[in-house]
């Protein structure tokens, strides 16, 4: 009955959708239907309609959009023989369909996506051999002890759990180099490493010279080792200690699965959380791709490998010859071939790792720029729709991983399509005023509320678009680049652990203030226009008031740019854990109230600690969640502030054994539930109105922010340039 009534309704919502799309209607009929769809939609959301009724709503959305389309391709091109308003005209239309195009297969993944898989942990019958991979090129032996010993610490059984650090920054090709200080470096470092594993009992692994980057380096380690299962684990994701508990049993289930991904979650704020300060209270930017558009593609069969807190069969890696590495992007190239060759793959939603972003903003840009370019090479070299073996929808899953990353061809033309006509009035969008508002004013809405569907809890308003344009800048030459030359690109590890401790401008945010500059420019010239040209008004008000949209979105970024100084080394985890402190060889029952992976705090109950001092040597006692005898970590108090009954302690580590690297991981990673808890905690759908006056108010105080930064940064060059005219004038 209930399928039944499903049909009817689909039926309905079709019939109206075609009659919506394709029926001549005059320009005040269209402007109340476009009211109407919205009010329906807006309905279904106030009351929180899901299921079928989600899809109702959506179909509605649907339908304008389409009609969008079938107005813009037929009523608002410029004709052909006046090609200075065509060529622009088209490049506009062409970037609205891309977003049309990707809007399409955003709903066919995220429809309708599969909920989280249940927990299970408890069900495993089976546990097969396992080699954790640990690959690593450049980074230091504190943030590889601390993965290394939470990967060691992993809840399975000892006898088949074999951990290796894949070390490709002491292969013999670096430590042979005719560079000397690279050379020296890099037989520093296989030294050091070689201790740091012997002292953690896990596996070093190098190899003679550094092929094929970070896909050679797994594939050396697969002709080193045996094990049935292979997890990876990139140098900074630390595994919480159920990991392996919560997905190797899938691949008991079928014998056919070569994947099964969790999510990556990061401790610390990528720069325009840092920069925007939204760490504690807005979802991240990667929970939109794990949180939703993962169970999408997974409902298809089409999840994929994102390169680390993953487990492959290897057998199945074996029958591609291992991991691929064609791309720069070596984890969705060897998913696309594995799925192309009938192997399946599972996505487990739940956060079971912990790792690091890039703290500045030129670091996320060339993280994102590799992801970018890798992608293309996919693109270029394997054209998922093409692809013998791929389902149709895994077909379709690929090519909106891959397509997305033209996004900045789309952005740039968004950016500057209104100054095509404030500056040369060109008109390259043959539209009145009141046309734009019955058709394109009622898309760009019905576009943003069909985004709060599908993405409300984990994307809030604008945000994505924020996201886009401070990457577009300088995305666009290394998307055009490989483009021009796909095999051109190489495989850069990204920076990770860094801090800032100056704020400060950053290095490549020049390009943004100009951007800002030049629509501030527009925004002058759209009041000169409505008061020179009246009869053109309607026009003019429109068009600068999409050039004001974007001005919004630079003077937001102007804020993304501006790198605020911290004086933490890491982020802080709260956690709740019972300890003693000990100091002078008294003991004081304390508890950890929030730790990283440099240090704790601490809080005493005893008012009685007069005689410590800050520099003092300590240490703490817990039991680690292996429910091992109780442990010892040593430390140093850095700062101590009284409180009431409670006595507050900064404390630093002093690891002095791979034993005291284990403790550190055990109380920073070991815990899964407490990133579950954490994201859940940021999860909330501000909703359509809501978020974008949130969204104003943020991009008015970041614009302000970003000014008075560049200002700042104004002062030491004029300075040198005054110190440097008093030399030659000396």
């Amino acid at each position: 009955m209930r399928k039944a009534r499903s049909v009817i309704i689909w039926a309905v919502v079709s019939l109206c959708m075609i009659v919506l799309i394709t029926l001549p209607v005059n320009l005040q009929t269209q402007l109340i239907t476009s009211i109407t769809v919205v009010t329906v939609m807006a309905l279904i959301k106030i009351m929180k309609g899901e299921g079928t009724w989600r899809l109702v709503a959506l179909a509605f959305g649907t339908s304008i959009v389409l009609r969008y389309v079938y107005w813009r391709t037929t009523n608002t091109l410029p004709p052909l023989n006046q090609p200075e308003n065509f060529i622009p005209g088209l490049l506009l239309y062409l970037a609205e369909m891309y977003s049309v195009a990707m809007l399409a297969l955003s709903l066919f993944i995220v429809a309708t996506p599969l909920p989280s898989r249940p927990s299970r942990a408890a069900k495993n019958e089976r546990f097969p051999h396992v080699d954790v991979f640990v690959p690593s090129y450049n980074e230091d032996a504190g943030l590889l002890g601390n993965t290394l010993a939470a990967a060691k610490a992993m809840d399975y059984p000892a006898e088949k759990l074999h951990v290796w650090l894949l070390d490709d920054g002491g292969t013999l090709q670096k430590r042979n180099s005719s560079k000397l200080l690279e050379a020296q470096a890099a037989a520093a470092r296989h030294i050091e490493l070689k201790q740091l594993c012997e002292d953690l009992d896990v596996r070093y692994l190098t190899r003679d010279r550094n092929e094929h980057a970070k896909a050679g380096n797994l594939n050396n380690g697969m002709k080193h080792s045996s094990g049935e299962l292979i997890a990876v684990f990139d140098a900074d994701h630390a595994p919480a200690r159920d990991f392996l508990l919560e997905t190797v049993g899938y691949f008991d289930d079928d014998p056919k699965l070569f994947l099964v991904q969790t999510p990556h979650f990061f401790i610390n704020p990528d720069p325009l959380e840092r920069n925007l300060r939204t760490f504690d209270k807005m979802p991240s930017e990667n929970e939109m791709f794990y949180g939703i558009i993962q169970r999408g593609l997974d409902k298809w069969n089409a999840a994929f490998f994102c390169g680390s807190a993953a487990v492959l069969s290897r057998k199945a890696l074996e029958s591609q010859n291992g991991f691929s590495g064609i791309s720069i992007t070596e984890d969705c190239e060897t998913a696309l071939a594995l799925h192309g060759s009938g192997w399946n793959s599972i996505y487990v939603d739940k956060p079971l790792i912990a790792g690091l972003q890039p703290a500045t903003f030129a670091s996320f840009i060339g993280q994102r720029s590799r992801w970018a370019q890798g992608m293309m090479q996919i693109l270029r070299f394997r054209f998922p729709l093409l692809k013998r073996g791929l389902t149709i929808p895994q077909r379709l899953c690929y090519m909106s991983s891959t397509l997305f990353w033209l996004f900045p061809f789309p952005r740039t033309i968004f950016l500057f399509a209104p100054l095509f006509y404030l500056f040369f009035d060109l008109e390259i969008f043959t539209a009145s005023g009141g046309e734009f508002l019955a058709y394109t004013l009622a898309y760009m809405l019905v576009n943003l509320m069909m985004q709060n569907y599908l993405y409300g809890s984990f994307r809030w308003p604008w945000i994505s678009e924020l996201y886009e344009y401070v990457q577009t800048v300088h995305l666009l030459p290394a998307v055009v680049s490989v483009m021009l030359n796909p095999r051109k690109p190489t495989f850069k590890v990204t920076a990770k652990d860094e801090s800032i401790a100056v704020s400060r401008l950053s290095e490549i945010s020049r390009p943004f203030f100009v951007i800002f500059a030049v629509q501030i420019v527009a925004l002058a010239i759209t009041f000169y226009r409505i008061y020179a040209e009246p009869y053109k008004a309607d026009v003019t008000l429109v068009v600068g008031g999409w050039n004001v949209i974007n001005l919004i979105m630079a003077g937001c970024a102007l804020g993304v740019v501006s790198e605020r100084g911290e004086r933490a080394l890491s982020r802080r985890v709260r956690v709740n854990r019972r300890c003693e402190f000990g100091a002078n060889g008294k003991s004081y029952a304390a508890s950890i109230e929030d730790v990283s992976v440099h240090g704790a705090r601490l809080h005493i109950f005893n008012k009685q600690l007069d005689e410590l001092m800050i520099g003092a040597p300590g240490e703490i006692r817990f039991q680690p969640y292996s429910g091992a005898d109780v442990e010892t970590l040593p430390l140093i108090v850095r700062n101590i502030e009284p409180s009431g009954d409670i006595t507050k302690l900064g404390c630093q580590y002093v690891p002095k054994s791979a034993l005291d690297h284990r403790l550190i991981a055990d109380l920073m990673f070991a815990n899964s539930d407490q990133w579950t808890q954490f994201q859940t905690s940021r999860r909330r759908n501000p909703g359509l109105i809501r978020g974008t006056i949130w969204f104003l108010g943020l991009s008015f105080y970041q614009t302000s922010r970003g000014l008075v930064y560049f200002f700042r940064s104004m002062r030491p060059e004029r300075e040198a340039q005054q110190q440097a005219a008093k030399v030659n004038a000396g």
